[in-house]
C-alpha cells in the first residue's frame, strides 16, 4: 500500500475513497512515476486480510480498493457489502 506520512495514499471520487494498492514493487512504481513521486516512495506491505478487515474500517467513510491501477489489468473492489468491510460500504443497511 502506498503511504505519504505514514497515512495510506487514496483517491477521493463521488463519495467514495479510492485506497490504491499494489501486488508488487514494479506496479507501485510505475505508479508513482506517473504521478509525479520521487523515489524514495514509501509503502507499507500489508497482508489483503488485515487490508480489509483492519485498514480500511479505520477510514471511517465509504471505501474501496484499487488494485494495480497501472499495471496491465488494473482491479476495482467496489464499495459493496459483500466485498469490502459494512462498515466502508455505500450499501449497507
Amino acid at each position: 500500500m502506498l503511504t505519504r506520512g505514514g497515512e495510506p495514499l487514496a483517491g477521493d471520487v463521488g463519495g467514495v475513497r479510492w485506497l490504491y494498492v499494489f501486488t508488487g514493487e514494479a506496479g507501485l512504481a510505475r505508479f508513482a512515476s506517473a504521478r509525479g513521486l520521487v523515489a524514495p516512495v514509501e509503502y507499507l506491505t500489508v497482508y489483503g486480510a488485515r487490508l480489509l478487515d483492519v485498514a480500511m474500517p479505520a477510514l471511517g467513510v465509504p471505501a474501496g480498493v484499487a488494485l494495480d491501477v497501472a499495471g496491465p489489468a488494473p482491479f476495482l473492489l467496489p464499495p459493496v457489502v459483500g466485498v469490502v468491510p459494512d462498515a466502508v460500504a455505500v450499501d449497507r443497511g
